[in-house]
Formats: structure tokens, sequence, C-alpha cells
């Protein structure tokens, strides 16, 4: 159940801190949505042997954890839950890609390298999808969407389940307190139970959702999700897209680190 309690308390996190009041927070969410886009775009753009030139990307998230002065260390766990998939994905790289190519005077099998790419490129897109989240909200969010004429059907049911995904943890909350209140000092569900335990979930699902739908409707809800009023573009905000979708092309175009390197390089010599 603590685990339970925790994820919850994890996921609504990220609407606590898109409640912030610091610059980040107040750029107009679609603007934050399209420069997300392009610096996801940009990086899944680079090819498999490309590392060093994806280090630069690395600026990006951690200037924002910065500006919108969010926690560090909560955001790398959600980041990190699903670093094992891609560990999966591309563990077996090193056998199916087994050429070598020298790295100074070290050897290194050309599997590795895509390895490690896939690793950078997955945690960079993580965090900077998350970032989004935290730094704007879902109803912000789905604004922004409704902005750039998304169907109304998609966002909305990506607002619904997003809501919706911590009722279901709460259902599982109060049954599994249940279950241990009628199995003292027994440690999860048995076996021989996880099908009534299931059905009994989908069941109460079922009744919370409808409930849920009434309560929505003696509000006046018609199929369309309100988020107040969206906010103009200003010139702060074309200013940060423009600035940051310069940097992010000229980042993909040159290798910043390795002119970098052969600048100072050339400085010490």
């Amino acid at each position: 159940m603590s685990n339970i309690m925790s994820a919850l308390s994890d996921l609504r996190l990220l609407d606590n801190l898109a409640r912030g009041k610091t610059f980040i927070h107040r750029i107009n969410p679609l603007v934050k949505l399209l420069t997300t886009v392009v610096y996801l775009t940009v990086v899944v753009s680079f090819g498999r042997y490309e590392i060093s030139s994806l280090l630069t990307f690395i600026f990006y998230p951690v200037l924002i954890f910065a500006l919108a002065e969010l926690p560090v260390t909560p955001i790398l766990k959600k980041v990190l839950f699903v670093q094992p998939l891609i560990i999966g994905i591309g563990i077996l790289n090193p056998i199916f890609d087994s050429h070598s190519v020298l790295l100074g005077d070290i050897a290194v099998s050309r599997g590795w390298i895509t390895f490690l790419a896939i690793f950078i490129k997955s945690g960079l897109t993580v965090t900077v999808s998350i970032l989004l989240i935290a730094t704007t909200g879902m109803d912000r969010l789905a604004a922004a969407l409704r902005m750039l004429k998304i169907p109304k059907i998609f966002v909305l049911q990506l607002i619904l389940t997003y809501r919706y995904i911590s009722v279901l943890m709460e259902e599982v909350h109060r049954m599994l307190r249940a279950y241990s209140l009628r199995a003292p000092g027994q440690k999860g569900v048995q076996r021989n139970h996880w099908g009534s335990f299931a059905g009994q979930l989908l069941l109460r699902t079922f009744d919370r959702a409808q409930r849920v739908y009434q309560s929505m409707s003696l509000r006046g809800f018609n199929g369309e999700y309100h988020t107040g009023k969206s906010a103009k573009l200003g010139l702060i905000d074309f200013a940060y897209f423009s600035g940051w979708s310069i940097f992010f092309i000229l980042a993909r175009i040159y290798d910043i680190p390795v002119l970098m390197g052969s600048l100072l390089i050339g400085v010490m010599k």
C-alpha cells in the first residue's frame, strides 16, 4: 500500500509543481509545447553513432530545472523508472553490431556506442516531457493542444485519462486496505484471490466512473473541457521560442562540444 500512496503522491507532485510562479511557469503553454516538440524532434534526428553532439542538449533541461526551481530528485526518479526498459531494448546492440572503432587508443564496439546513444536520447526526451508537465500542468497543456486545433475528443481523452489514473490508484489503495484488515499479517494479495480482486476493481472503477460522469453532467459538462481563457502570446514568448529553436538547430548542425574542445586546445597551444 505504501508503494501505491507513494506513486499517487508522485503523480500529484507534478500538479503542485505546475502551480509555480517562476519565469518558466509564466511562459505561454503553447510556446512551451512547441519548444518541447522542436527539442524532441531534433534529439531524435541524431544518428545512432552521434553521441558528443547529444551532450549539448543537456543544457536545456538543466536550465529549466534552475529557472523553474524544480526539485531534481523526484523528477529524475521518474526518468529512471523507464530506463530499465531502454536498457532491455539496447543491451543486445553490442552483440548484433560487434564492429570496433577507435576512440583515441581504445577499441570500442559500435554496439556500445549505439546503446549509449539510445540511453542518452531516452533520458533527454523523457526528462523534457516531464518538465513540460511540471511547468505547465495538464489543464494548460490541454488548452495549448486545443489552440493547435487538435480534435477535442483526443484532448478530452488525454485529460480524463490523466485525471482518472489517480482515481484508479485511490480505489486500489482502498481495496488493499480492506483486504489487509480482513487478513492481518499477510503480505500482499494471495495468488488465488487475484482474479476476484481484479474483478472487484473493474466493477468499482465502472461505478466510480459513472458517479464522476454524473457529477460532471450536473455541473454543465457537454463534451467540452474548459480550461479557462487562453493567454495571449507576448514578445517574451516569441523570444523564448525563437531563441531555443535557433539554439537547437545550431546544435544539430554543429558539434558544439567538439568545436569547444578544438578551440580550447588551440588556445592552450
